[in-house]
């Protein structure tokens, strides 16, 4: 799909890879852009820097209510919503992570994605056209040294993606889901120790780099985007001889225990 014409929703807009996504989307030609964020002042912030093609919007991804809303203002400024980019996520929780972690991780980095696809499938399938972007990582694929809840959430978050590809693949939906490893974020920054592993594993990309991959990724349809392109060969070798791969991961583990 090109961005060009189309109408696009960014969750987590305000700030690292949606902020990023929303500028690339506006420079597209994209017929808008709807900054969707919690935090309302950096929404509005990514707006006014846009310029007339974009509008904030501060909600909650987690809130049903809030993702209905969030569709009716697009909807209602710039026309049907094409593309959703299910961006919002948090890293939360070390090791196995206390329930509040779980409770949060659940809800926005998974429970957010199901609410923004049950508002937009029906008018996605009668149209028969539409566009989900997932935010996952690629601890959604090859796991992480850290946080439990994160790496969980975000496997899920992947899932959730496939699911939607086999299921509405044939019937016009499209469906990417973006898995990179470190990226120059807030996100990455305030996640303590896994973050620090993660920037450790590999080139840190700026959220402007990530953006225009993903610009890449959705014109030719492509169901995993990775930014790092090393990420596919860790998951090879993870299916291709799991036994392996655990006991190398367990080995990275204790490297990062030991200091």
């Amino acid at each position: 799909m090109r961005v060009t014409e189309k109408v696009a929703v960014v969750t987590g807009g305000a700030s690292g890879i949606g902020r990023a996504l929303a500028h690339r989307f506006a420079a597209e030609g994209a017929a808008g852009v709807v900054v969707a964020d919690l935090d309302k002042a950096g929404a509005e912030a990514v707006a006014r820097e846009i310029g007339d093609a974009a509008l904030p919007f501060a909600c909650d991804v987690v809130d049903p209510d809030h993702a209905d809303a969030l569709m009716d203002i697009a909807e209602s400024a710039f026309g049907p919503v094409d593309i959703f980019c299910a961006n919002a996520g948090v890293a939360v929780g070390e090791g196995l992570g206390e329930t509040d972690d779980w409770d949060l991780a659940l809800r926005v980095n998974l429970r957010a994605h199901v609410n923004a696809a049950e508002r937009l499938l029906p008018s996605w399938l009668e149209r028969k056209t539409g566009y989900f972007l997932a935010t996952a990582s690629a601890a959604g694929l090859v796991t992480q040294i850290g946080s439990a809840p994160y790496a969980v959430t975000k496997h899920a978050a992947v899932a959730f993606a496939e699911w939607l590809s086999i299921t509405y693949g044939d019937r016009g939906l499209g469906v990417s889901c973006l898995c990179p490893m470190g990226v120059n974020t807030p996100l990455l920054h305030g996640s303590g120790r896994s973050g620090d592993v993660v920037k450790a594993s590999g080139r840190v990309l700026e959220p402007e780099e990530v953006a225009e991959i993903v610009i890449a990724g959705l014109e030719t349809e492509t169901f995993l985007i990775l930014p790092h392109p090393e990420v596919l060969d860790f998951y090879r070798h993870k299916t291709s001889d799991y036994e392996r791969w655990l006991a190398g991961m367990r080995r990275l583990q204790a490297r990062v225990a030991a200091g």
